[in-house]
């Protein structure tokens, strides 16, 4: 069914949504040096601009709304029902919170929370003890926190792929990728080999997949 009403101007929910998941990211990242207040800055302002888009005024929409109205027309895109669109698109009529793609943005943005905690722990750990971080999440990839950010991106994005937050994701994944070289230069000019042997054994971004020897 078309539901036609205008979802958006719910600024109080555009609010809280941004303050409970700054929040969580702060309790999970706990940011120490310029460099993690730059990550969790740039990361706070995505969400603000997702939730607004999300809630708020759907910049994107009101842009596309009326192209989108003429090839689909048998959707609201500016009602509350087509605040996921991807889900709009492949059919789903029902409570777009327990949409397909929406189900999988939980998972995606929960994973990367953990994978933010994990490796904030042994990061903060081994660094009171100026060591390398090299277990745990760090056994596996070499920047697990930037990948974090990185799955609770997509995840958000699988809620609402808009132009401003693709374009603004792309952004930041440029970010972080320049930051985990600084971060990479700084350690292999402070730990030497021992930095070189790891950054050849770990990859930086994505975990090697297990293969059989045999």
């Amino acid at each position: 069914m078309n539901d036609q009403t205008y979802g958006y101007g719910f600024w109080s929910l555009m609010v809280v949504n941004v303050a409970i998941y700054v929040v969580l990211t702060f309790y999970f990242f706990r940011p120490q040096t310029l460099r993690d207040w730059c990550s969790f800055g740039a990361f706070s302002v995505f969400l603000i601009v997702h939730f607004t888009e999300m809630y708020g005024t759907p910049l994107s929409d009101d842009l596309l709304a009326a192209s989108l109205q003429n090839r689909f027309a048998d959707i609201g895109w500016l009602s509350r029902n087509v605040g996921h669109p991807l889900d709009a698109l492949a059919g789903w009529r029902a409570n777009p919170l327990f949409g397909p793609f929406n189900l999988m943005s939980y998972a995606l943005i929960a994973s990367g929370l953990v994978l933010i905690s994990a490796a904030s722990h042994v990061l903060h750990a081994v660094q009171q003890q100026h060591a390398l971080a090299r277990t745990g999440a760090y056994a596996h990839i070499r920047h697990p926190q930037y990948v974090g950010f990185m799955l609770i991106m997509f995840g958000f994005l699988l809620q609402r792929p808009t132009l401003l937050i693709i374009a603004m994701s792309a952004v930041l994944v440029g970010m972080y990728v320049h930051l985990a070289r600084e971060e990479e230069d700084e350690l292999s000019a402070e730990f030497g080999e021992a930095y070189s042997i790891y950054s050849r054994r770990v990859p930086a971004f994505m975990p090697k997949i297990a293969t059989d020897p045999h």
